[in-house]
């Protein structure tokens, strides 16, 4: 496996040019974050990254976490590294200095956060899920839970998990059966929940479970859903930790990646009932759970990126080492490395270009969701949340489908020392696959945009965006350095989007479900292509800029350039070529009945 080396230099140009960095540190709360600290900050992030969790992603995976005698162990060096992390502050990044975090934007936190996730996938997933986790806390918790968990969440010392997924229930979380019966101040929790992402292990003090029950008389279905804290130790009244909760790790799952990540079956209440506290109000679960939900699916998109960059760099590192065959050109006698060969380097380019696209559309998003917390004008804020509304699905599907393609290509220039574990290429793929499922599965994204997140505010903000593409297209036809071609291509895309929105929104209103929801996942992914290439294009646009400028980085803007016009030429055009699958309806999809769809 190939050392994992930061994007510091792409990070910065996204930030500056897609998140508007300079406009963030304008926010409220922001005004001290200069470009030296952010500098500063990517730059010993990706540091601890290459240097702290990339060494152990190999061994990690060889030897996973393992479950003894009710305790989980992580893989070797992994509870070190999680201390260091802590002491670091990289837990912290984005949260409230009132309860011991760092204040910085969202967008920066975002960089951080693929650098970790790049280089150690299954050490990410804890402190993504505490982050989720301290989100759930800020907005639902009461002012004591808040003084009780938040200082020790944030700074990583205690760590925290989703708890919603049950053996019978899966995807229908409305089916759960985990009780809650109240006990004076709080509340006894019996269940078992499966899928939980570290739900057990030792690495830090404490673990904060978020869990959904039901209280004695609560409806069925998802309206009778609460949610509740219920900590590993509980803690005293001073803060210091008392005994442990009645609830325990069973079984760790048997996974295709994410092998050092331990996914424990949990089981609360064998004995008197575990302790749980209620957060929020009752029957208010699945509202608080959704908190934590939307921020772990970009976390979760992100990851896809992440994922997606690992595997570029290591196909890339191979491609330039590993000779075979002569040029098909003929201009030279002797074999070179497979770099040189078109078809590899079409392979290459397509994971570059499709990787920026998708960070791109990670910390855009992030950026307005930096926005809608801060800006001091409500509309502003309003709208920025609407556009982080409409793109949480997207990021988290399209981003993640992306990992899983980007891996696969990857596999695929290694040829067949891909297949072969000890070149690691197989290990970004497996790791990757879990990503379109986590957080819900990417057709309940699509299911989610469309039937809910298109229609928000009567559909304003798809509407806005597609009005800031077909600006950006103007702004391409002034262009040089081929862009006006790059403009040609996005506005058709745009053009083909806007049609397939016009239908959606139609037939979503029309009440014919079949219809848009057999359409919703390749408009998820039209989205994403067009989206993306929207940014693409306002990247090549900045690096235009810059050039007529003077910067002397010009070999890094002169690729941005032409990784934007091969999205432009190569990735965008699969836009069109979804207008009719989204349109098409869903008759051929129950043409068949299930009794005759065997061969």
């Amino acid at each position: 496996m190939s050392d994992y080396v930061a994007p510091v230099r792409e990070m910065r140009f996204v930030l500056d040019e897609i998140a508007s960095l300079e406009a963030l540190t304008g926010l409220p709360g922001y005004e001290d974050v200069a470009a030296d600290l952010v500098d500063a900050i990517l730059g010993e992030a990706g540091k601890f990254a290459a240097n702290e969790l990339a060494p152990m992603n190999r061994s990690g995976d060889l030897s996973g976490s393992r479950l003894e005698n009710g305790v989980v162990y992580a893989p070797e060096g992994f509870k070190e590294a999680y201390s260091k992390f802590v002491e670091a502050g990289w837990c912290s990044v984005a949260f409230d200095p009132e309860y011991g975090g760092q204040g910085l934007p969202r967008a920066v936190s975002t960089a951080v956060s693929e650098m970790v996730a790049a280089s150690n996938l299954s050490f990410s997933l804890c402190p993504m899920l505490t982050h989720g986790a301290v989100d759930l806390l800020i907005h639902h918790g009461t002012e004591a839970q808040k003084q009780t968990y938040l200082a020790k969440m944030i700074s990583g010392e205690w760590s925290g998990t989703m708890n919603m997924t049950e053996p019978h229930a899966g995807s229908d979380v409305g089916a759960l059966k985990t009780r809650a019966v109240p006990e004076g101040d709080h509340y006894r929790i019996t269940g078992t929940k499966i899928f939980i992402t570290w739900g057990e292990h030792e690495m830090a003090d404490n673990i904060i479970h978020m869990v959904l029950a039901r209280t004695p008389d609560a409806p069925p279905g998802s309206k009778g859903i609460s949610c509740f804290i219920v900590p590993k130790y509980l803690v005293n009244a001073d803060g210091s930790l008392g005994e442990r909760n009645d609830l325990r790790c069973v079984s760790l799952e048997h996974k295709l990646g994410i092998n050092a990540s331990p996914t424990a079956v949990m089981s609360f209440g064998d004995s008197e009932g575990a302790i749980g506290y209620l957060i929020g109000e009752e029957y208010d679960g699945m509202h608080c759970m959704f908190t934590m939900m939307n921020m772990a699916r970009l976390d979760v998109g992100l990851e896809g990126i992440a994922i997606a960059d690992r595997a570029y760099q290591q196909a890339l590192s191979y491609a330039r080492e590993r000779v075979q065959g002569r040029p098909v050109d003929g201009s030279r006698k002797d074999a070179v490395p497979i770099i040189q060969h078109p078809d590899v380097r079409h392979m290459l380019m397509t994971m570059k270009a499709t990787t920026e696209a998708a960070r791109a559309l990670a910390y855009f998003t992030a950026a307005h969701l930096d926005i809608a917390e801060r800006h001091s004008e409500e509309g502003q804020r309003r709208k920025s949340q609407g556009l982080v509304e409409l793109l949480t699905p997207v990021v988290k599907a399209w981003a993640t489908d992306i990992g899983v393609e980007m891996a696969s290509i990857g596999v695929q220039v290694h040829g067949g020392m891909g297949f072969i574990e000890e070149t690691g290429a197989a290990q970004h793929y497996r790791d990757a696959r879990i990503t379109p499922i986590y957080e819900g599965t990417n057709g309940i994204q699509a299911l989610d945009l469309v039937g809910r997140k298109l229609t928000y505010d009567d559909g304003v903000h798809v509407r806005r965006l597609l009005d800031d593409m077909r600006a950006t297209v103007g702004d391409l036809g002034s262009g040089s350095n081929g862009t006006s071609d790059l403009g040609d291509r996005l506005a058709a895309a745009v053009e083909d989007l806007a049609a397939a929105t016009d239908w959606m929104i139609e037939t979503r209103g029309a009440g014919a479900a079949n219809d848009w929801a057999g359409g919703a996942t390749d408009y998820l992914r039209m989205l994403g292509v067009t989206t993306g290439g929207y940014l693409m294009a306002r990247a090549a646009l900045a690096a235009e800029r810059r050039l007529a400028d003077g910067s002397s980085d010009r070999e890094f803007l002169s690729a941005k350039i032409a990784t934007a016009r091969f999205y432009g030429d190569h990735v965008l055009p699969r836009a069109g070529a979804l207008l009719g699958p989204v349109t098409r309806g869903a008759e051929l999809l129950f043409a068949i009945e299930p009794e005759h769809m065997a061969n």
